[in-house]
């Protein structure tokens, strides 16, 4: 019987098994979507399509030194950093996109998971109008639950360098939200229950997997 973890299912599929490979993919489906949902829009899809494919054409270069669950992200992190990039080409406009100052807000033009609350709107703009790279070190560690040790082999950083970029998202996100709204009470009610909202947006707002 195949070992259903992440490595057993991974050792399996290199070894020609590929319901093990369909299996790994239905488990981190839900997540890669996630990944993309607030950033990409109407483009989500073939995002996802693209970071599943490149896991498939590099199944044989990952060498386990990190989770399958991280070197996934890490590639799904490339193909959002390409989509970019081609956006800008598109455009007619310089094709470089510093990625530590510009936002999804200002790259992709849609809002699109839906939020019930007026809280999990906010929280969601508010990551949308932080540089990407702050915006992807936020959203996968509060709706993935990864760590900085799992941020920085996901982003390719020294520990200490995403332990860093989770602590100053944070601090910008909370300004973002401070400029965003006008209401006080609003502000406090989301900055009082930050990690509460985020944890909901992920079960309501963008699908749990």
């Amino acid at each position: 019987m195949v070992d259903d973890s992440d490595a057993g299912l991974v050792e399996a599929w290199r070894a020609g098994d590929r319901a093990a490979g369909k299996r790994l993919f239905e488990r981190h489906y839900a997540a890669v979507a996630r990944f993309f949902r607030n950033k990409v829009g109407e483009a989500g899809p073939d995002l996802i399509q693209r970071t599943f494919l490149a896991c498939v054409e590099g199944r044989e270069r990952f060498r386990q030194e990190a989770s399958f669950r991280s070197y996934l992200f890490s590639i799904a992190y490339k193909v959002l950093c390409k989509h970019y990039r081609e956006q800008r080409r598109a455009a007619d406009r310089d094709g470089g996109v510093d990625f530590a100052e510009a936002s999804a807000h200002e790259l992709s033009s849609m809002l699109s998971a839906v939020a019930a609350r007026q809280e999990q709107r906010l929280l969601l703009e508010g990551l949308r109008r932080l540089a990407v790279d702050y915006q992807v070190v936020l959203e996968l560690h509060y709706w993935e639950g990864m760590s900085a040790a799992e941020l920085a082999e996901v982003l390719a950083l020294p520990l200490g360098t995403a332990k860093t970029r989770l602590r100053r998202g944070r601090e910008l996100l909370m300004a973002r939200l401070a400029e965003l709204v006008a209401s006080p009470s609003l502000l406090q009610s989301t900055l009082a229950n930050l990690d509460g909202w985020a944890a909901q947006l992920r079960l309501q707002a963008l699908g749990e997997g």
